[in-house]
């Protein structure tokens, strides 16, 4: 479909991007609970780990993507904005997608 045709570093962008909104809702809606409820903190040392990571590895992947292809700098201001924001990631692939589409009519 349209992720087929897509350039390698958007493809990679938007992989980044999943697994980053995806770890900072595990984040959010199992560890922290688990930490404050179930006095277990274990949670989140593992799973804010792997969002830190993930988090840097997206920001990396948009200032990639900024370079490669000169996006303003609102437009990746924006990506950066997505990151720090619950479900902002998701927000921010499906405007790469819309994006892209109309770029490529």
């Amino acid at each position: 479909m349209v992720q087929a045709t897509l350039p390698a570093s958007l493809r990679q962008l938007r992989a980044i991007g999943w697994c980053e909104g995806t770890s900072y809702l595990l984040l959010l809606g199992v560890a922290m609970p688990l930490k404050y409820l179930a006095d277990w903190p274990l949670g989140v040392t593992w799973v804010g780990t792997a969002h830190g990571a993930l988090w840097i590895l997206y920001l990396l992947a948009i200032a990639r993507c900024w370079i490669q292809f000169k996006w303003k700098f609102r437009d990746a201001f924006w990506g950066g904005v997505a990151s720090v924001l619950p479900f902002g990631p998701f927000v921010y692939d499906s405007w790469i997608i819309r994006r892209e589409v109309a770029s490529s009519r």
